[in-house]
């Protein structure tokens, strides 16, 4: 099928691109942006005239920041397109559901992307703690702003989500493999003097059976990057690591190792295969939801100026 990817930014080098030009799946087709390209890829700048030109296109790929996403996400459905949306799938929940409802009008498929879920090891802790007893849950989750998103300022504009970009991550993850619904409530937040988002973030949640569920996420960790979460249970400790890449139960190693985002994008771009085909619509919002109310319950607290 062709697809077209829209916003060549760094996720879309590092991730899209490989991973659609090694499925059997998709043919990149088109991309649009405003300076990026892909080598012999026809690029265009405008999405409208890609919608005009290029009918034979049915499906699109965005990878745009979360703000301007709905504007685009909304012409391609209206245009009778498929659409994937890279995470989170818009700046706002009320977003999101107009655009479930826009896809199911045009009777068209739309995937909400979650590509932590995908990580190698995910499935795997969703299965052990299916029938474990939860007796406290910790997400920690530390990164390095500057690395992963040089330059990037609007990931501190408002709407840009701030630390919570990464974040969602790990709350997809812990949405994916807790047997158990959990909701937020307390949330600490702490903003730079010089920026609309949060860099750091603590948050504690309800779980049902009494368990301490809480997480940690920082955009300011130097040196070795921290992307873990361990579930203490009656019968026993779970530890993922690596953003879900790795994982270990009392402390022994399951399966084989792996790093980094393997294997992610290539099951999501699957994923997105088996919708279109199937007509399927798959827009699960739950890690943007516990967003969502960290904002509502945070407590302020001002930190010192961030500069890129």
């Amino acid at each position: 099928m062709d697809i077209a990817l829209i916003g060549i930014g760094k996720i879309a080098v590092d991730q899209h691109v490989p991973a659609i030009a090694a499925s059997s799946d998709w043919e990149l087709a088109a991309t649009v942006s405003r300076a990026g390209t892909v080598d012999g890829v026809d690029a265009y700048t405008d999405f409208d005239v890609l919608l005009a030109e290029r009918p034979e296109i049915r499906v699109i790929s965005l990878c745009l920041p979360p703000v301007p996403r709905f504007e685009y996400a909304s012409k391609a459905l209206k245009a009778g397109r498929h659409v994937m949306l890279e995470k989170p799938p818009g700046a706002t929940l009320s977003e999101c559901h107009a655009l479930e409802a826009m896809a199911k009008a045009k009777g068209v498929s739309l995937y909400a992307t979650w590509h932590s879920r995908e990580a190698d090891k995910v499935a795997a802790a969703k299965d052990w703690l299916s029938d474990k007893t939860l007796k406290s849950f910790r997400v920690t989750w530390k990164e390095d702003v500057r690395r992963w998103h040089p330059g990037q300022d609007w990931i501190f504009e408002a709407g840009g989500l701030g630390v919570f970009d990464p974040g969602i991550n790990a709350l997809s993850i812990v949405t994916k493999i807790l047997p158990d619904a959990i909701h937020l409530t307390a949330s600490t937040l702490l903003f730079p003097q010089n920026r609309q988002a949060p860099i750091a973030a603590e948050l504690k949640f309800f779980h049902p059976g009494g368990a301490d569920v809480s997480a940690v996420f920082d955009f300011r960790q130097e040196g070795e990057q921290t992307w873990a979460i361990e579930a203490v249970c009656e019968e026993g400790t779970m530890l993922l690591t690596h953003g879900g890449a790795q994982m270990f139960v009392d402390g022994v190693a399951q399966g084989a190792t792996e790093t980094g985002l393997h294997g992610e994008y290539p099951r999501l771009y699957a994923n997105m295969a088996a919708l279109v085909r199937a007509g399927g619509i798959d827009m699960d919002l739950s890690p943007m939801r516990h967003v969502a109310d960290a904002f509502l319950l945070g407590r302020r607290e001002t930190v010192v100026p961030f500069e890129f």
